[in-house]
């Protein structure tokens, strides 16, 4: 039985509004913005998704149409239908399959012949990269640029300033001196994609890398089982990568953009999965605050020669969070985070330096772990006996050591976002795995290097482990400086998600460019930072907290939800029959059936690829589970009888 499927999906737009996670997920903005996600990762490796501020290119559409009606008001011509830029193009529900696919193919093929242009007038993409962000010339270059793309869509919003008119139902007419042609259109939409696959490796690397952990896995697992372990789940990482590249390409299109996770979801699954993956997301920012609170006062105590009390630090630190909560918008302070990669550069020499020439600081070890005396270092080429775990015995420790590996992979949650900034995202893939590679090299050296000083003392906080005094003050003062710029920049993104893709999206909280949302914002900023306060207060121990928050989020955001978005999407394109697909004339879906029929044929024409992506999100879903386990374990074992002496929300540091 033939179906038709009515689309509201010709209404053209793009993905751009006030109300949009462009704003908050936004990759294409200057690379030292998106340094911030690099700035905690000195004392742990967290994983978020930033927010960076808007590009002035970006505020141009945000400001003009945050308040666009959906539907033209003149009584002249009440059939004229509008698009607005941001939700309304990206997140909407009517729109099939078929036709994502439709669009995205046509616009795969333009970029095709506009990036033969393009190449034959510019040179390498990478070696663009670091002239623009490190020479005169180039960065004389980009700015020029930028003002074209502003100019761009300044003339869009002049020739159409109360919105996109794309469509005309019931033998309406509209000015053709005022409508916005596809071209027109495409053009505005294509202004914001500007980055090359050498800009992608950079701000992948910068996203990922987070090397302070490493030494901590090699303690856990011996030199043999780490190095194996970081190159399986580095490979497992990249092809998660190339998974989501794959899926972006065959969804994505200047009609219905794509620009966060949750968007390929809504796509492959429907709305209900991407409110799931959007709570998620949500959840996985808020404690990677928590660990930023509990981690930031640990640097205070450390400079403080532990002089103040714990548990006081943590307030103080959450206070400065409800301040700078305030702050709604990161345009007017995300170039300060430029500083990020030479503080990251300097704590790395740092470790180096002082692992090579000194004996690590004990009582960091002592204090929060099950090591509680003082015995000759030791390294080992396979799992360490259990008196040499610092956070569980047997094969708990194993898992807790992969916990703090996926966490230190972590950064898929982005692919999407940087995908949307490509001008060719065809070459993305480039770009990913040039920095997995690195990324992996990296962690391999500095985990291989530090351990083989520090053996059985190398914790996860690894610059608390620093000694002697005057050069692990000097890293926690890095780590701390940093901190306060991820103080508020972290809180803006996770408040952000949890506002605009929980509150906004499923409980039809108000936008908070209106009033009434301006002031739920202000309310619900300070329960935001009571409640990771209570969190980090609540469980004093690092490296218990970061194998938790690994496993339950870490993991599945870089292996199984890729995993489940590659195998919807191949399913998706083999089930379709002779005569099916998105008719542009009609505006038509045509399906022969529907349901758990069209899942099982397309999953037998597709038997191989889609058993492998299945085995791929199981393995996921197993790590998870053990992932899971393990931390629990490990959590209970440091807080139980012959563990740390650290209290919940006491008095002394818990180092």
């Amino acid at each position: 039985m033939t179906r038709q499927l009515p689309s509201r999906g010709h209404l053209l737009g793009a993905s751009w509004s006030s109300d949009n996670p462009a704003f908050l997920h936004s990759a294409r903005l200057p690379f030292c913005v998106s340094l911030i996600h690099s700035l905690h990762r000195l004392s742990v490796m967290e994983h978020i998704a930033p927010v960076t501020h808007p590009a002035p290119e970006l505020d141009v559409v945000t400001e003009q149409q945050m308040r666009k009606p959906s539907v033209s008001p003149s009584s002249e011509k009440p059939q004229v239908m509008e698009r607005t830029w941001g939700f309304a193009a990206r997140t909407d529900s009517t729109v099939t399959y078929e036709e994502y696919v439709y669009w995205a193919k046509i616009e795969r093929e333009m970029e095709v012949e506009e990036n033969k242009v393009f190449q034959a007038e510019h040179g390498s993409p990478l070696r663009d990269s670091i002239k623009n962000a490190f020479s005169k010339s180039g960065r004389k270059k980009a700015k020029a640029e930028k003002e074209t793309r502003l100019q761009t869509l300044a003339q869009l919003n002049e020739k159409q300033p109360a919105g996109v008119v794309t469509d005309v139902d019931n033998g309406g007419s509209i000015d053709s001196a005022l409508r916005v042609t596809d071209a027109e259109w495409r053009t505005a939409a294509r202004a914001l994609r500007t980055a090359s696959w050498g800009q992608m490796f950079f701000l992948i690397t910068t996203d990922i890398l987070g090397w302070s952990g490493a030494p901590f896995v090699f303690a856990s697992v011996g030199y043999g089982t780490g190095v194996a372990l970081y190159l399986i789940f580095g490979i497992f990482a990249a092809w998660g990568g190339w998974v989501i590249w794959k899926t972006f390409l065959d969804l994505d299109s200047s009609r219905y953009p794509m620009q966060s996770f949750g968007d390929p979801f809504l796509r492959l699954f429907g709305v209900q999965m991407r409110h799931f993956i959007n709570v998620a997301q949500s959840l996985q920012q808020f404690f990677t605050v928590a660990i930023l609170i509990f981690s930031k006062a640990l640097n205070i105590e450390q400079i403080a020669h532990s002089s103040v009390c714990f548990v006081a630090m943590m307030v103080v630190i959450m206070v400065v969070g409800m301040l700078g909560g305030f702050i709604r918008s990161l345009r007017k302070i995300g170039w300060i985070s430029n500083a990020a990669v030479w503080m990251n550069i300097v704590n790395f020499i740092i470790c180096m330096v002082a692992a090579s020439h000194f004996a690590p600081y004990y009582p960091a070890i002592t204090k929060s772990t099950l090591i509680q005396t003082i015995e000759p270092i030791k390294v080992f080429a396979g799992i360490p006996p259990d008196q040499y775990q610092q956070q569980s015995p047997g094969f708990a420790a194993t898992f807790n050591a992969v916990n703090t590996m996926v966490y230190a992979y972590a950064g898929a949650l982005l692919f999407v976002a940087f995908l949307s900034e490509m001008r060719h995202p065809l070459d993305f893939w480039k770009g990913m795995f040039l920095a997995q590679a690195f990324i992996c090299i990296v962690y391999m050296f500095f985990g291989v290097f530090v351990y083989s000083f520090y053996g059985q003392y190398s914790a996860n906080n690894i610059v608390n482990v620093v000694n002697p005094y005057g050069l692990q003050t000097a890293g926690n003062v890095l780590r701390l400086l940093s901190g306060w710029i991820a103080i508020i920049m972290y809180f803006n993104i996770g408040m952000k998600t949890v506002y605009l893709e929980v509150f906004q999206a499923i409980f039809k909280f108000p936008s908070i460019v209106e009033k009434k949302g301006k002031i739920l914002w202000y309310l619900l900023g300070p329960c935001y930072w009571i409640l990771a306060f209570i969190v980090a207060g609540a469980v004093p121990n690092l490296n218990g907290i970061v194998s938790f928050v690994g496993a339950v989020f870490m993991m599945n955001f870089t292996y199984t939800f890729p995993g489940m978005m590659y195998l919807s999407s191949i399913i998706h394109k083999a089930a379709e029959l002779p005569g099916e697909g998105f008719n542009p004339a009609t505006r038509e879906t045509i399906r022969h059936d529907d349901g758990i029929k069209r899942w099982i044929r397309g999953y037998k024409k597709t038997w191989f690829r889609s058993t492998i992506a299945l085995i791929y999100i199981l393995l996921g879903l197993a790590c998870c589970g053990m992932g899971t386990w393990a931390a629990i374990e490990g959590l209970i074992a440091v807080f139980g009888p012959g563990g740390t002496v650290a209290v919940s929300f006491g008095c002394p540091v818990p180092v």
